[in-house]
């Protein structure tokens, strides 16, 4: 009888500790990383005589170029890249991934800043230099995009460059897209280039 009772007991103790087991909750997996931020593809450029080609995604702030916003994203949380035309056409676009909202709020605010004072800085740097700059609008994309042009001028050697630019946020990431090549406002595709801005921001996320 003695038996028989221990080995009901030690069942009993068994049943127990299942039962305990199976009410604590299993560890939750770890939440996998987001995606990171996709970037613009070479077709995605606007029209050129001749095709884009999109170089590599590249880790950090471009180290030369960029001359409007450079010093502003910073090296943390930012990738580029760069695309080429066979004729004098480039473009760049950069991402930048702050760690909240409010810190990519700000990093467009300053970004949209430099670009509204970038030609004035550039005369100061190089009295020679003459030029025209514009807002071109906004891009009604997720929280927004904003377009600007800057036309610069050498009179003394005949020179004249084009670029349009465009800051454009959705949630913690910002955007830079930027466009030049020789010539005038006139011959820019300016409404192609907002077309590029907001496949720019969508893509994003």
């Amino acid at each position: 009888m003695r038996t028989l009772r221990t080995a009901l007991l030690t069942a009993a103790a068994a049943c127990l500790a299942v039962t305990a087991l199976a009410q604590v909750p299993a560890a939750a997996a770890p939440a996998p990383a987001p995606a990171p931020p996709k970037f613009l593809s070479a077709g995605q450029l606007p029209a050129s005589l001749t095709p884009w080609t999109a170089g590599p995604v590249r880790q950090g702030v471009p180290s030369e170029g960029s001359v409007c916003t450079a010093g502003i994203a910073p090296a943390a949380g930012t990738r580029h890249r760069d695309f080429r035309t066979e004729l004098d056409t480039g473009a760049r676009q950069t991402i930048t991934v702050a760690a909240t909202t409010a810190r990519a709020k700000a990093l467009a605010a300053e970004l949209r800043s430099a670009l509204e004072t970038c030609l004035d800085r550039l005369k100061e740097q190089d009295p020679g230099l003459e030029g025209e700059a514009f807002y071109q609008g906004r891009v009604d994309v997720e929280e927004g995009a904003h377009v600007y042009s800057v036309d610069t001028s050498y009179p003394e050697v005949g020179s004249t460059d084009i670029g349009l630019y465009s800051v454009g946020r959705d949630g913690r990431a910002v955007t830079v897209v930027e466009w030049g090549q020789l010539g005038e406002l006139d011959g820019a595709p300016l409404e192609g280039f907002k077309k590029t801005t907001r496949t720019a921001v969508a893509k994003l996320y």
